[in-house]
Order: C-alpha cells, then sequence, then structure tokens
C-alpha cells in the first residue's frame, strides 16, 4: 500500500466523528441525513467528514437520483488492520519476553528472563 493512502487512512481515522460515521456505516449504506443525526454539527460539515472519509478510500459514494449513499470499503480498513498487525505481533512477543523475564526475577533467577 502507498504510504500516502496508509497516512490519509489513520488522518481520516483520527477524527471521533469520522469513526462513529464508519460504524454507523457497518450497518449498512446511509445518505448524509442519515449520517448526520447524531451529530450537531451541519449537512456541510457532516458532508466534510464524508469527503475525507472518501478520499482517504474508507467509504465510497453512490449515485442514486439525488441521494449519494455512504457504503464502508472494509478492504480499506483490512489494509490498516494488516499493518497494525505486523506490530502487534512485535508487541505481543516483547510482552511474552519481558513476562518471561518478571516471572524469572520473582523466582530468584534473572539470569532466565530476556537473553534468548
Amino acid at each position: 500500500m502507498e504510504t500516502d493512502l496508509l497516512s490519509a487512512r489513520f488522518a481520516a481515522l483520527a477524527d471521533p466523528t469520522r469513526r462513529a460515521i464508519l460504524a454507523r456505516l457497518t450497518q449498512g449504506e446511509a445518505g448524509v441525513n442519515q449520517l448526520a443525526e447524531p451529530f450537531d454539527m451541519s449537512l456541510p460539515a457532516v458532508s466534510k467528514h464524508l469527503k475525507v472519509l472518501e478520499k482517504a478510500g474508507l467509504i465510497s459514494r453512490g449515485k442514486a437520483a439525488q441521494w449519494r449513499p455512504a457504503r464502508l470499503e472494509p478492504m480499506a480498513l483490512k489494509s490498516v488492520a494488516d499493518w497494525l498487525e505486523h506490530y502487534r505481533r512485535y508487541w505481543d512477543a516483547s510482552f511474552d519476553r519481558l513476562d518471561a523475564y518478571l516471572k524469572s526475577i520473582q523466582m530468584g533467577d534473572p539470569s532466565d528472563g530476556s537473553r534468548h
């Protein structure tokens, strides 16, 4: 994945309103009016959030007469999850080594810890 696209996706996900919009779209496609309901903001403000999500590839917008429903693009979220998975494995391994080291200290043998 292009780094710029990954950066755009993380920037889009950094905003709680956009995350809430994505959460709503897990229930199915919705128009701007539906997506705006839970927020205390104007329709143009919600539209700006949708444009950010669309530019990041996290949603797509349909065209049905005057209605432009937004829908989630799950593969875009999968690419973010895949990138994060690499670091999750790293941290899991690091915590496992730390756990082993702390257990060895509790057992009185500090040489058995993380020196593998």
